[in-house]
């Protein structure tokens, strides 16, 4: 595809929030070491974010900060009316579309405007404007200026499509620079984000205390609206994340500490109902401020479940897998394999077996946040148990199945594999993220017989952007122990053909007519602001193949 040039965990002690006003504080501070305009009001102090791309249109975000006290979270500051503009030029001459919104306080000061009526596949700049005192009219205040591109037209034979692919940010754990790479990027049409974007635990928690690069606010465990909302503006704070919004639109679906960790759909791992509250209650606030805080358009059924689709290459089925599972099962009862266990609900599976069948777009491309591929394992040393226990959400006894991911949800997995072998769906891909390393995969009918037997789809896991993997959590040079792990996971599961167990960083998937291919770029220091990137792999599949191959060089 040639280059597009655009226009310019165990459980956490809580600690009990103080006044909204006392822990947003640092948020207002952060966003004026950013260079934010702190001492105008109107402010723009969180940047500007596109997301969700259709051929005819886009979800713009933004958020206002009316006065110093109106920090997220607080409650505070008048309503103020906001006048966004979307344009085929950076000087805004070329204007395509203008309209209003307001910025309330019951929303958190947070805009959104789902602008129709563009063109297809097309390139445009965008910016919001807030006049002091609320006054309507006039440009007042004018927000930093983002770019953004729509969807090819429905029907079109685009002749390719490029995404940036993200997961696991976490805010204490290091700086986001695999962001401001992908940003500095002019060849993408969107970054798709599968999850983890925002961390719920206490400072000090995860990572521990004396590896946490950057403080977090609330420094608590968010647990309330109001916690929630803070997290979210603490995050759009950071530099390196406001100029991925601003370059690209973003196509974001939730995980686990979008809510707290290992969250089902009737509790989590992370909650303690006698001391924290009723679940629903903290899923109703998580979801709000995600859909406040996230250029994402919120569903009547309050999920992330849609699709988006890029002409006639590609069509993206983005997952749930929070809102509808069941409660994780224990390793090694058999409950694993319980028909009436499930990691989707039954609706949000029938929906994606339907897309898929249904679909005549070239490339099935499916956003899910936890891996899908079966994990057995081997004979591993003992100093490495542990810490893939940890990172794989299972208990440090033994390693059988990763019962958080569909390794816990088995039966799920065989009726879909099997309903893409029955109907002949082919170019099926995974997007994973959630566990900290890198992997390429094929997704065998029969784990236990392959290569003998069939694959049915491909999966592509990207790594985190910050939080910890497996030389994190052993504290040594990266590729110091890997080596042997990586060995024993191969060796167990044919199906996997590269690991990266160390690194972090982010993803390019390229797609074409011919074949869809990630490259894996990994950055040299996360603890460093500075941190460089480098391209280490790409493995594709072909059309048509249902196999994972290496490619010797990343798509320039």
């Amino acid at each position: 595809m040639t280059s597009r040039q655009f226009p310019h965990p165990s459980r956490r002690t809580v600690v009990r929030a103080a006044a909204a006003t006392a822990v947003a504080a640092p948020v207002l501070a952060a966003a004026t070491a950013t260079g934010a305009r702190a001492a105008t009001v109107p402010a723009f102090l969180h940047g500007v974010a596109s997301g969700d791309p259709l051929p005819d249109g886009v979800l713009l975000w933004t958020r206002v900060t009316p006065g110093p006290d109106a920090v997220p979270g607080s409650g505070l500051g008048a309503d103020t009316p906001v006048v966004w503009e979307i344009a085929e030029d950076r000087a805004f001459t070329r204007i395509a579309a203008r309209g209003t919104a307001v910025a309330r306080a019951s929303a958190d000061h947070t805009v959104k405007a789902d602008v129709r009526g563009l063109r297809p596949a097309t390139a445009y700049w965008f910016r919001f404007s807030a006049a002091p005192g609320g006054s309507p009219g006039g440009h007042g205040v004018l927000s930093p200026v983002g770019r953004t591109r729509t969807a090819p037209a429905a029907a079109s034979a685009a002749p390719g499509i490029r995404f940036g692919v993200v997961s696991c940010a976490n805010w204490e754990a290091g700086w986001f620079s695999p962001y401001r790479h992908l940003a500095a990027r002019s060849d993408l049409d969107a970054v798709l984000h599968l999850g983890d974007y925002i961390y719920e635990y206490a400072s000090g928690s995860y990572p521990t205390q004396d590896t946490v690069v950057r403080p977090h606010a609330p420094a608590h465990e968010i647990l309330t609206l109001s916690d929630y909302r803070t997290r979210h503006g603490t995050y759009k704070t950071d530099a390196d994340l406001q100029s991925l919004h601003a370059a690209h639109p973003v196509i974001a679906i939730w995980d686990d500490h979008e809510f707290a960790n290992d969250a089902w759909s009737g509790g989590a791992e992370n909650h303690t109902p006698g001391t924290e509250g009723a679940w629903a209650a903290r899923v109703a606030a998580a979801k709000q401020a995600y859909f406040e805080w996230m250029p994402v358009r919120a569903s009547t059924e309050g999920t992330v479940y849609r699709r988006l689709r890029f002409g006639s290459l590609a069509e993206l089925h983005l997952l749930d897998l929070r809102s509808f599972r069941s409660e994780q099962a224990s390793v090694g009862n058999g409950a694993v394999d319980d028909p009436e266990r499930s990691v989707t609900g039954r609706a949000q599976l029938d929906w994606l077996k339907s897309g898929l069948a249904a679909s005549d777009a070239v490339w099935k491309l499916v956003g899910t946040s936890v891996m899908i591929s079966p994990v057995a394992f081997g004979a591993l040393p003992a100093h490495l148990l542990a810490p893939l226990a940890e990172l794989l959400g299972l208990p440090g006894e033994g390693l059988a199945v990763n019962v958080d991911q569909w390794d816990g949800y088995t039966d799920d997995r065989k009726e879909l594999i099997s309903h893409l072998r029955d109907r002949s769906v082919t170019n099926t891909v995974f997007l994973t993220g959630d566990i900290h390393m890198a992997w390429a995969n094929d997704v065998p009918v029969k784990a236990a017989t392959y290569p003998l037997s069939a694959s049915a789809a491909t999966e592509f896991v990207v790594t985190s952007v910050t939080s910890d993997n497996l030389d994190d959590i052993l504290r040594v040079a990266p590729g110091t122990v890997s080596v042997v792990a990586t060995a024993a996971v191969r060796a167990a599961n044919r199906h996997v053909k590269w690991i990266d167990m160390d690194s972090h960083g982010y993803g390019v998937l390229d797609v074409t007519a011919e074949r869809s291919q990630m490259d894996y770029y990994v950055v040299s220091d996360k603890t460093s602001k500075d941190a460089t990137s480098s391209w280490v792999r790409s493995y594709r599949t072909l059309s048509g193949t249902q196999r994972v191959e290496r490619a010797d060089a990343p798509v320039r």
